[in-house]
């Protein structure tokens, strides 16, 4: 019987062993899981509060770009923050209810000469331990009027041969019979259109073609029949209406370029014989340029713009003070008529001048060529109303740029017309934003085997412009009868958006968000 109770108290000792190792496993595991919890729950909570300073303090660096965006639309030229310190700005940032709860320090990069890009970079910290740190860079910029390839106050007629890489907008309706690879735009629903003979001339649509193709043997049809898309004319589509441009931001003060040319620019008064010639040249990578005073211009030959048809072609304001708009050129002397103005440079040119404003008061001819260089001529003769005696400017040899990264920029702004003249290059190329405040850009009518020197003017082969086309009056290279340029190749320059020539007309006052990153 001792034995037994012996047995018995044995075993029950050893089970309680066993329950007291599994209750020492049991609290082991809790301890070790509740320790991780309290571990993992307050390295969540770390985290949370990283991710909150993290959010906080990037949304104190995005009020920095805010503020200072404001700050543009009211003093578009302040890059110091209203002060006179070079920066960087600091600004201490409150909650709702009036508590400092981070800051962010502003650094102000202004626009380059002849540029409107400001490069804004927030710094915003968040009152975190430690401080939170974020950063934004923001670049904005005043849009100029060249944000068209062309753009137009009348009613536009572009031909078969008309290629067109760039956006095209009028105010009023536009025929369109060549290629265009961008949006083509018009301020009407549907207009009467002047140029029609293949298809309608009334109720056509604001912006349309007669081009036969994709079903519509004769064109668009009219109004109130829809039109198609006809993707084989306008590449990227067309548009009407939609808001007209205002011109009036087109009309650069005349006299406020005047003056800017009197102030750091260059201003030639008045030749007192045909005008002036600008040769632009490039030596040793500096741009400069040759002077010469236009002493004779050709005549019109025979049979060029004296008989009916050419007579019937010159209605309307864009043919006001209508010629040859060609120096006259001596066979026999092999020369131009027209003489050298000396220079300041060692070689008798004349420098860029510092702000890049050329002032003609007098009609002018450009050409040649220019490296690193950003300048805009201006033909104006300041005070005249009569529309017959506008400057002009003429462009009938290559005017070219070295680079095409937007270092080279040549604005050309006439008060009257912007001509390509009778004796111009067969094929000719301009790199520049043309602008025409109260004529028009392009080539004057001359009639079919118009000749000098056995070589006919009257049809050219191929023009291609490189930058832009503002004109108030319908502009044209060509003619329906197949005289003028028979290609047109019109390649728009988008570094004219944000960085257009000096003093160049803009389309709005106010600031546009280029591009936004964090850094």
């Amino acid at each position: 019987m001792r034995t037994k109770k012996y047995l018995i108290s044995h075993v029950s000792s050893g089970r309680r062993g066993d329950i007291l190792i599994t209750a020492l496993i049991l609290a082991a595991v809790t301890l070790t899981v509740t320790v991780g919890l309290v571990n993992w729950g307050a390295t969540m909570l770390a985290q949370i509060r990283n991710v909150k300073a993290r959010e906080q303090a990037f949304q104190i660096a995005e009020a920095g770009i805010d503020y200072y965006r404001w700050h543009l639309a009211q003093y578009p030229t302040d890059y110091r923050d209203g002060t006179t310190e070079s920066g960087p700005y600091i600004h201490e940032f409150y909650d709702k209810d009036g508590n400092i709860i981070g800051s962010y320090s502003l650094t102000i990069t202004p626009p380059l000469t002849g540029s409107t890009i400001v490069t804004i970079v927030s710094k915003g910290t968040a009152s975190s331990t430690p401080p939170t740190v974020r950063t934004i860079q923001a670049r904005m910029a005043i849009p100029s009027f060249a944000k068209f390839a062309v753009v137009a106050n009348d009613n536009m007629n572009f031909g078969s041969g008309t290629t067109v890489y760039g956006p095209i907008q009028s105010n009023k309706g536009i025929h369109f019979d060549g290629v265009a690879h961008n949006l083509v735009s018009s301020a009407l629903q549907k207009y009467t259109d002047p140029d029609s003979s293949s298809c309608t001339t009334s109720n056509s649509w604001g912006v349309h073609t007669c081009v036969p193709g994709l079903g519509y043997p004769a064109g668009d049809p009219a109004s109130p029949t829809a039109s198609p898309l006809r993707s084989d004319v306008f590449l990227a589509g067309r548009s009407y209406p939609v808001p007209a441009i205002d011109f009036t931001g087109l009309t650069v003060g005349l006299t406020q370029l005047q003056t800017s040319a009197q102030d750091s620019g260059k201003e030639w008064t008045a030749s007192g014989k045909n005008g002036y010639h600008i040769v632009l040249k490039v030596t040793n990578g500096v741009t400069s340029y040759d002077m010469y005073k236009v002493t004779a211009v050709q005549e019109t030959p025979p049979n060029c713009g004296t008989d009916g048809t050419a007579q019937s072609q010159l209605s309307g304001p864009q043919y006001y003070q209508w010629g040859t708009w060609s120096i006259k050129y001596t066979v026999a002397g092999n020369s131009y008529s027209e003489t050298r103005m000396a220079g300041t440079n060692a070689d008798g040119s004349w420098p860029i001048p510092a702000n890049g404003i050329i002032f003609v008061d007098d009609h002018v001819w450009v050409n040649g060529t220019i490296s690193n260089a950003r300048m805009v001529i201006v033909a104006g003769i300041i005070g005249s109303t009569d529309p017959t005696k506008y400057g002009n400017i003429i462009v009938n040899d290559d005017l070219m740029y070295t680079n095409h990264d937007g270092t080279d920029v040549i604005g050309l702004i006439a008060q009257g017309n912007v001509n390509v003249g009778m004796m111009s290059d067969n094929s000719l190329e301009i790199n520049a934003a043309l602008v025409a405040e109260n004529g028009r850009v392009g080539r004057f009518y001359y009639n079919a085997n118009c000749k000098f020197n056995n070589v006919d003017y009257s049809r050219r082969s191929s023009l291609t412009l490189n930058g832009m086309i503002a004109t108030n009056v319908r502009y044209g290279f060509a003619y329906s009868d197949n005289t003028g340029y028979g290609i047109r190749n019109i390649n728009y320059n988008s570094d004219l958006l944000y960085s257009p020539p000096p003093s160049f007309p803009q389309a709005t006052t106010q600031y546009e968000l280029m591009s936004w990153k964090e850094i």
